[in-house]
């Protein structure tokens, strides 16, 4: 079959390979397809900080006032790259210290460093001040030699809200930028190492679109014969009624959704599954419904050959500990199910396939899947990527893990259900989850319930409860300016917010202002919502919508201080000052009630279901003489038995081990031992009740 090469344009992300490549990679294993990947925005970041790299930037700059320093950046860039993907840790001692990396530091930062790493957390000090140190630099590079430079996005503007391609048109008109100049000998080396007859290009973000389209530049004027094909994410959520046929001059095909079936299509010669093309100077779009898409379970494992995972960078940009799993660690991105188990949040793509259909893989499956990918990456971090990770399947996959001693460290997205019990928790803990995130969303009920997100702003502070009890790290997806949102509303969920930090259950969060899109269920219905919807004349992009919110309220007035208060309270800062004083305008006093979190924090938990699960974490029981003693997870339990009695437990706790036979509450009830003083002290030791 026909040589393919898949590849991620500039940038994504420094610290782990954007996982859509990998997943196509290994689908088109099966089908006995060659193949190759790249992350062409790792691989530019590697041309660009290094020594030549560097000196390179420097001659190439306008008059900035970082020149004066060039000799110190020249000098300490290979230490921290080196340093930064965990070549040379001994490294750690120089960086940590001042002087060595050009970062000034103020009272106030070092003061930060203080409270963050102490005296001790030397690594990840160095870590810190090694990021500072490329995020100084990034600024110059975007200051004096291209304005258009970020580590994770490039030119992101001409994606965004691109409701014309003329932005675009005109800036792939002009010579190659920097970035260009530095990426494009790289892909001129990648076709002639591969020599594919089809370029994929995996567009997740409108930060990759131009460097993307200028790979598609490239390609048909130095190899014409190269069909080139367009999707991922962006083109799933943006490009849905493209008409203007210009793109088509750096493209020959864009796909839709899932790309397994529509690549395997133009692979074959047709016919096609929803997938644009240019024929007789107009777009048309094809599409054969009849041809079915793979399933999750059907798709392979992902396979990151070809991707030089020795190149990505471990970076702590925030001192918050939550905040550093998406900049600082080696990820296998991985997905459990397909699309979202809820599917009902009005702000959210519902309509679209990739949140639509849900399709779970089972949980022996998925940890086939992790072993192969541990044994090729060697790497056992995971990030579980699923819109909203289900619980039942996440107790399944925990045991499955326990039951075959995989030890894996992983986080996720979840809903803050009430499914997620404290027991439940413990599980997930125990098998390796450190982390996990949700939606708090506009911290009201009201706003909740018109959300549909199926949960009240009770339930979330009960819910990251039980998860922060387990050791696990919470945290919360904030929203603002959803319609018909008020002042008061705002102020009430920031005081929410606060509460919760102030309580000690989630640890961070971060705040999204609303965004209207025309595949949610507020973009096609917002008369119900309450909003008018300013339709634009869209012959490229079309997601982002532009409406009148008719109640009026200056939502962007509160973004400043929104951000700013979240920044203070995830340092455990300022917790303590009224809300009026995050903002320079007068706002409403909170309705909140002050006790609010705390009181839910310390009610007591609702009884165990009689359906539940019993399952047992620790270690087989001994039996010397007169004593059973279970270790447990964190304690071990003993207790005077009998040599009968201690025989009977020990054989009972076997059983309930991951693996064992399942033995629900209620069969424990009526069997008189669950309610047992031992049973009550193991309940604190690692027998736990999953449902």
């Amino acid at each position: 079959m026909a040589r393919i090469l898949l590849l991620t344009p500039p940038f994504t992300q420094l610290n782990t390979p954007y996982p859509a490549t990998a997943y196509l990679k290994g689908y088109l294993n099966g089908l006995g397809v060659e193949a190759a990947q790249a992350d062409l925005g790792i691989e530019v970041v590697d041309a660009m900080l290094c020594a030549s790299g560097v000196r390179a930037m420097f001659d190439a700059a306008s008059p900035h006032p970082l020149l004066d320093e060039r000799i110190l950046y020249e000098r300490a860039i290979d230490p921290v790259m080196r340093f930064l993907r965990g070549e040379d840790p001994t490294l750690a001692r120089q960086l940590a210290q001042p002087g060595f990396l050009p970062v000034a530091l103020d009272e106030v930062a070092q003061g930060d460093l203080e409270w963050a790493f102490g005296t001790m957390g030397i690594h990840d000090r160095a870590k810190h001040l090694s990021t500072r140190f490329l995020e100084q630099l990034s600024r110059f590079v975007v200051e004096a030699v291209d304005a258009d430079f970020g580590f994770t996005r490039y030119a992101e503007q001409l994606g965004r809200c691109a409701y014309t391609f003329d932005a675009l048109a005109e800036r792939l008109a002009e010579p190659p930028s920097y970035v260009d100049g530095v990426m494009l000998p790289l892909l001129k080396r990648l076709m002639e190492e591969h020599r594919p007859e089809w370029v994929g290009l995996s567009v997740p973000f409108p930060g990759n679109l131009l460097g993307g389209l200028r790979i598609g530049q490239w390609l048909k004027a130095h190899h014409p014969e190269v069909r080139v094909v367009l999707g991922g994410g962006f083109a799933n959520t943006e490009l849905r009624s493209v008409r203007d046929p210009r793109l088509f001059d750096f493209v020959d095909f864009v796909t839709l959704d899932d790309g397994e079936t529509p690549l395997r299509q133009l692979l074959d010669g047709g016919p096609y599954r929803r997938t644009f093309r240019r024929v007789g100077g107009e777009v048309r779009f094809e599409d054969t419904p009849s041809l079915p898409d793979i399933k999750l379970a059907e798709a392979g494992t992902p396979d990151y050959t070809g991707l030089r995972l020795g190149l990505y960078l471990d970076a702590i940009e925030q001192t918050n500990p939550m905040h550093t799993l998406w900049s600082d660690g080696r990820w296998n991105k991985m997905t459990l199910a397909h699309g979202c188990y809820w599917a009902r949040c009005t702000f959210c793509d519902v309509s679209l396939d990739y949140i639509a259909v849900y399709e779970p893989v089972a949980a022996r499956q998925l940890v086939d899947r992790i072993e192969e990918l541990v044994a090729a990456t060697g790497q056992t971090g995971f990030h579980f990527v699923d819109e909203a990770a289900p619980p039942s399947l996440l107790r399944a996959l925990a045991l499955e893990l326990l039951k075959r001693g995989v030890v894996i460290t992983w986080w996720t997205n979840i809903r803050f259900e009430e499914r997620f019990t404290a027991d439940l928790c413990k599980l997930l803990r125990a098998s390796g989850c450190v982390a996990v995130a949700g939606g708090l969303e506009v911290a009201s009920d009201r706003l909740l319930a018109l959300i549909d997100k199926g949960v009240t702003v009770d339930q979330v502070a009960r819910v990251a409860r039980h998860f922060t009890d387990a050791g696990v790290l919470v945290h919360a997806y904030l929203m603002y300016g959803f319609p018909t949102q008020t002042a008061q509303e705002t102020v009430d969920s920031l005081e929410r917010v606060r509460q919760l930090f102030e309580a000690g259950v989630i640890h961070s969060g971060f705040w999204h202002r609303f965004a209207l899109t025309a595949h949610s269920p507020v973009g096609k219905d917002p008369e119900r919502f309450g909003i008018e919807v300013e339709w634009p004349n869209a012959p490229f992009a079309l997601n982002d919508l532009p409406f009148t919110d008719p109640t009026g309220t200056d939502h962007e007035a509160f973004g400043d201080g929104l951000r700013i208060s979240l920044y203070n309270w995830m340092r455990g800062e300022g917790l303590d000052l009224p809300l009026r004083r995050w903002f320079e305008f007068p706002t409403p006093k909170p309705k909140v009630p002050k006790n609010w979190a705390q009181h839910l924090v310390n009610s007591p938990p609702p009884p165990p279901s009689p359906h539940g699960r019993v399952a047992y974490l620790g270690a087989p029981p001994v039996l010397p003489s007169g004593l059973l003693i279970a270790h447990g997870v964190g304690a071990a339990v003993d207790w005077p038995m009998n040599e009968g009695d201690a025989a009977l437990w020990s054989e009972r706790l076997n059983g309930l081990r991951p693996g064992g036979a399942a033995m629900k509450w209620q069969e424990a009830t009526e069997s008189g031992w669950a309610h047992s003083e031992f049973t009550t002290n193991l309940r604190t030791s690692g027998l736990l009740l999953v449902v």
